[in-house]
């Protein structure tokens, strides 16, 4: 008997190990179907739309970039969360994926159990800025006694997103309470903060380093542990002496939970070697974003991050009195 059982369970796991080498031999056999949660035409779509031409080289099959927009973009991975596993769709997730738990009620998927991860694809720092004519130029220690003696009257705008996400975390490590002025949208409070209607703003890196260059906006610092190329003689706020105003939204591949082993390595690799691709290479370098090393574009990484952030954002929020809504 205990022959014959052995047998079988030897019999079963050669049959797994072919099964798994087809997986890795056939796929992929068809075109591959990219979720983005936001709109055509938005920041993710168009880095989406260049990760996916630059995966299409490695996978040898079209990468077809869908948009599926709306719900704060929680629409997206709701779809994602119920689709098969077979390696045809994935998706495209950034911080706000993993901060969607502390803001949205019913959200129906959840960001650590319902997705496997892929790997990182880029690092976009956000940049603190102060209104064009803010009385105080120097140092952060000079800034930040400013703030913290004028912090009654200071607004500090906050979008829902990274940048309201930034805000937050700036009162919670300088222990200062500013007016905290919330927007649809970021360009609304770009708008204000460059007619000077507002005093401080958190905003990514790719939109701001014009009104920076041409003196309209003073940058405090980069909201993450690396300076960006494009402005590089402003310092990060971690290493002027704020640590742990790290703002850097990440973007990422995910895809439905219990992907077959070889087809989610195939994947991470194709992102791995997709991310020394010339063109993608140049395209983030000219918006001010870090490319993911190839040690950070695997599945165990990204889990890291998530993980971490998730914690980080979620503490951060409720200490802040958000509730989900």
């Amino acid at each position: 008997m205990r022959r014959i059982l052995a047998t079988g369970l030897a019999a079963t796991v050669v049959l797994f190990l072919f099964a798994s080498m087809g997986w890795a031999q056939d796929y992929p056999s068809k075109p591959i179907k990219l979720i983005v949660p936001f709109a055509a035409g938005g920041p993710s779509d168009a880095h989406m739309r260049q990760v996916a031409s630059a995966l299409a080289k490695q996978l040898k099959q079209p990468v077809i970039v869908e948009n599926v927009a709306g719900g704060g973009g929680n629409i997206g991975p709701r779809r994602v969360a119920r689709t098969s596993p077979d390696g045809y769709t994935i998706m495209h997730g950034n911080t706000g994926l993993v901060t969607a738990p502390a803001l949205f009620k019913n959200l129906e998927y959840n960001p650590l159990t319902d997705f496997d991860y892929i790997g990182l694809v880029a690092f976009d720092p956000s940049v603190l800025m102060a209104r064009g004519d803010f009385p105080v130029t120097g140092n952060l220690k000079e800034f930040l006694a400013y703030v913290k003696a004028n912090q009654s009257r200071l607004q500090i705008g906050a979008p829902a997103g990274p940048s309201q996400l930034s805000a937050l975390l700036f009162q919670a490590l300088t222990g200062t309470t500013l007016t905290t002025v919330p927007y649809q949208s970021a360009p609304q409070a770009m708008n204000d903060l460059l007619a000077g209607r507002i005093d401080l703003l958190s905003n990514s890196s790719i939109v701001v380093v014009p009104f920076i260059k041409s003196g309209k906006l003073k940058p405090i610092g980069i909201g993450g542990k690396f300076r960006i190329a494009s402005l590089p003689d402003v310092p990060t706020l971690d290493e002027q002496g704020l640590t742990g105003y790290d703002t850097v939204v990440w973007s990422a591949l995910f895809a439905p939970k219990n992907l077959p082993k070889p087809v989610l390595h195939r994947l991470s690799t194709a992102l791995q070697d997709s991310l020394s691709d010339p063109e993608l290479v140049a395209y983030f370098t000219k918006l001010s974003s870090k490319v993911a090393t190839r040690e950070q574009a695997t599945p165990a990484a990204l889990e890291a991050v998530v993980k971490a952030d998730f914690e980080k954002w979620g503490t951060v929020l409720r200490n802040a009195g958000i509730k989900p809504e």
